[in-house]
């Protein structure tokens, strides 16, 4: 790994802990594969550099990440970008008028070749898959985004619309989504850019085990997330004339066809990308970078990212805790220097925070994901002993061997519990969808 790797890696990981760390406690939540020489030089470099703060002396010495409110304040970049991000956003928050136009750039998309070409590090790749993996291999695709699915809706819902500069809060985005209530005193075109995007992610969620990346997908994405907010007849499709991009000095391709032969390009190279998630920044960049659409572009980029890791049970992108300035920033990155180095900084920072925070919404919630995942088997299990008339040793037998059979070792044990456990409170209120009858359970019950 690159010693520049590392160097981001020790400050992704001071980002996401909520109180300092000494070096100690650093190095071992860092792993093998750190020197202490190295990571203390890297500290001092990031204390230099405004990034991290230093407490407390000597043995008592404690690192954080400077804080982002104290930074926004100060007109900065989040604690979320390295140095060399720092300096990338720097040149794209120059006055405009110092910035030289450019053109869409064939080249820059000609220049990546799936799974030799990577904008993610195998390091930050295999960090990401660490905290986001989620269910297990032969769960069917979508198994997890439906676990979440509410949640999933509210967060995508509101950090998306937020980053379009959206003034409906979380809590406002949450009662609209799920009640159907709007704010007082909002725009309509707020209330249905929310909509539009909880249509989208319902849409992408439940088409998802037949889902795959092609360019009807991603024209109804856009048209799920543009209708009634663009005419009609730019809803869903590609534009037939030029645009312009706010804040910046980039100009997008007016030609059609040219448009088009460039996104069924991107599709091409997105589906030979084996990596789910270097695969979700790649679409997130490159849709983006297109600006295929008359608008809502960004939007239907981050969504279309969001099919890799749906389909691969992964925690989604929900873009918590991106400061609009910033996002707006990585994209100017694109579109005007083709540099990704800011949006692979926000885009980790935000994976990392909300895999940590749908962690503690699952303790929360109590979710039990062996319970979830065992549902059917744990059902036909049960129907079985009842229509069987297995009690004592021949109950115990049979559940064992089928466990042994059907669930793997590691789950082995809680399934076991919540087949007893199922047995135990069985009533004529729980045998629905059992495909029994209350005289079959009470006949068996007798013997239980």
């Amino acid at each position: 790994m690159h010693p520049r790797d590392q160097k981001q890696a020790v400050l992704h990981q001071l980002i996401q802990e909520l109180d300092p760390l000494s070096l100690r406690d650093l190095l071992e939540k860092l792993g093998g594969g750190y020197a202490e020489r190295s990571v203390r030089r890297w500290l001092a470099e990031m204390v230099e550099e405004g990034l991290v703060e230093k407490l407390g002396r000597k043995r008592g010495t404690r690192y954080q990440a400077i804080k982002r409110s104290s930074q926004r304040r100060a007109g900065m970049p989040s604690s979320c970008f390295g140095s060399e991000s720092f300096r990338v956003i720097e040149q794209v928050r120059r006055p405009i008028y110092e910035r030289m136009p450019v053109a869409y750039v064939e080249e820059w998309l000609d220049a990546y070749h799936p799974n030799v070409t990577f904008y993610i590090s195998s390091h930050f790749r295999s960090q990401l898959h660490q905290a986001g993996k989620r269910s297990q291999q032969e769960d069917p695709a979508g198994t997890y985004a439906h676990q979440i699915f509410n949640r999933l809706l509210i967060d995508l819902s509101y950090n998306s619309s937020r980053l379009e500069g959206n003034t409906y809060s979380l809590l406002d985005t949450q009662r609209l989504v799920l009640k159907g209530e709007s704010a007082e005193g909002k725009l309509d075109q707020e209330k249905i850019m929310i909509l539009n995007h909880k249509e989208a992610i319902r849409y992408l969620v439940d088409a998802i085990p037949h889902l795959n990346i092609t360019q009807e997908v991603i024209c109804t994405l856009h048209y799920l997330l543009a209708d009634g907010l663009v005419d009609a007849q730019f809803a869903g499709k590609i534009r037939d004339h030029g645009v312009r991009i706010a804040g910046s000095t980039y100009v997008p391709f007016e030609d059609p066809k040219r448009i088009e032969i460039q996104l069924r390009r991107i599709i091409e190279k997105a589906l030979l990308i084996e990596d789910p998630y270097e695969r979700s920044i790649f679409l997130l960049v490159h849709i983006s970078y297109l600006q295929a659409f008359t608008d809502v572009n960004k939007r239907t980029a981050r969504l279309s990212a969001n099919i890799p890791l749906v389909m691969h049970n992964l925690v989604p992108l929900s873009f918590n805790d991106v400061e609009q300035e910033d996002y707006t920033s990585a994209m100017i990155a694109i579109y005007e220097l083709n540099d990704v180095r800011p949006i692979i900084d926000l885009y980790i920072f935000s994976y990392m925070r909300t895999c940590a925070m749908y962690n503690s919404t699952v303790k929360t919630l109590g979710f039990d994901e062996v319970r979830v995942r065992y549902r059917s088997l744990r059902r036909a299990l049960i129907r079985s002993i009842i229509l069987d008339g297995l009690t004592g040793e021949a109950l115990k037998e049979y559940i064992t061997s089928q466990a042994n059979q059907s669930v793997p070792e590691k789950d082995q044990s809680d399934f076991l519990i919540d087949v007893y456990e199922d047995l135990e409170y069985l009533d004529p209120s729980r045998i629905a969808g059992l495909g029994i009858t209350v005289d079959q359970l009470e006949e068996w019950k007798k013997h239980y």
